[in-house]
């Protein structure tokens, strides 16, 4: 298992946690890092939001001495909005690197001419990078396939061309719901047309799925894969290094939601996001029995403390 080099960023391990919208907060990071992974991100950010600094935005990127190395990820349309960024280095001087986001499929997103709708216009894309290269920091770029079509070579290319120090691919196109299979081949294609590192993200979920990536590029992401499982990154690195898929154990998991909720009351306090603990939180319910009743009792809560004490009575249930 070899580590994975981000320009001058080199990491323990070629294992990364994806950036997830309403996952992917400070105390989810710390326990997916904690767990095994050696890079995390922020959840994605607009990069107009972080010129404005909202309370939101600004619980967005908290971050902690623990949290590292840490990758800011940052999506726009308009050049002069990361002319500014860049141009205030209090937004980005604390991260080890910035990942442009060309592949949220949101529409909301995409409607704003942002996220995977970059795809399209792949130049800019190479004029966003130049721009954040402006930082010194490692740049990297997260695609899909293509759009509504494949370009993902065309794409590669050109990000590499423009300065990019890696590039993640997510093995669908913009138009692919989850149902249907991430084709992990264009990895090994990807991976002969370019020199940067090659990160694959899509449907891995276990030991031999990061290891069947790992054969076709340099690094994986794991995104659906570690919503209330952090530990999957354990059981990843024991299966890479051992070749033995371990079983998931469900006390060792509620442990960690636990220490989860623990976490986003430390460093949130009153302004914990509900919304988001009861998305993450009803993840944590596998591997229970009849957990489609038990998700049902789970959303019907209505504080922090309430769902603490859902998770000290699941003990009873194992």
């Amino acid at each position: 298992m070899k580590p994975l080099q981000i320009g001058s960023l080199k990491l323990k391990s070629p294992l990364v946690l994806a950036p997830m919208v309403d996952v992917t907060d400070l105390p989810y990071r710390l326990l997916c890092c904690r767990a095994g992974a050696a890079l995390a991100f922020t959840e994605m950010i607009y990069v107009d939001a972080l010129l404005h600094e909202n309370k939101k935005t600004l619980n967005m990127v908290k971050t902690c001495k623990e949290d590292s190395p840490l990758g800011l990820q940052i999506t726009g349309d308009r050049l002069e909005e990361f002319e500014r960024f860049v141009s205030r280095k209090e937004l980005w001087k604390k991260f080890d690197l910035i990942d442009l986001n060309c592949g949220c499929p949101s529409d909301r997103i995409v409607g704003n001419q942002a996220g995977s709708f970059l795809l399209k216009e792949p130049e800019k894309i190479a004029s966003i990078i130049k721009i954040l290269k402006l930082t010194k920091k490692p740049i990297t770029v997260k695609v899909r396939l293509g759009f509504d079509k494949n370009n993902v070579l065309e794409v590669a290319r050109i990000v590499e061309k423009a300065g990019a120090d890696a590039l993640t691919v997510h093995c669908r196109l913009v138009k692919d719901g989850n149902d249907k299979k991430a084709n992990w081949s264009w990895l090994g294609r990807v991976k002969k047309v370019v020199s940067i590192p090659i990160i694959g993200n899509g449907d891995v979920f276990n030991g031999a799925g990061a290891r069947a990536v790992l054969d076709l590029c340099d690094g994986v992401m794991v995104g659906r894969g570690a919503i209330g499982n952090p530990l999957v990154f354990t059981r990843i690195l024991n299966y890479l290094e051992k070749g033995k898929e371990e079983d998931f154990d469900v006390e060792k998991n509620l442990e960690i939601f636990k220490e989860y909720l623990k976490l986003e009351k430390k460093y949130y306090g009153e302004n914990v996001d509900l919304g988001k603990v009861k998305y993450v939180g009803g993840k944590f319910l596998k591997g229970f029995k009849g957990v489609a009743r038990l998700r049902g009792e789970f959303h019907k809560l209505k504080t922090i403390e309430e769902i603490e004490g859902f998770a000290r009575g699941l003990q009873k249930k194992i």
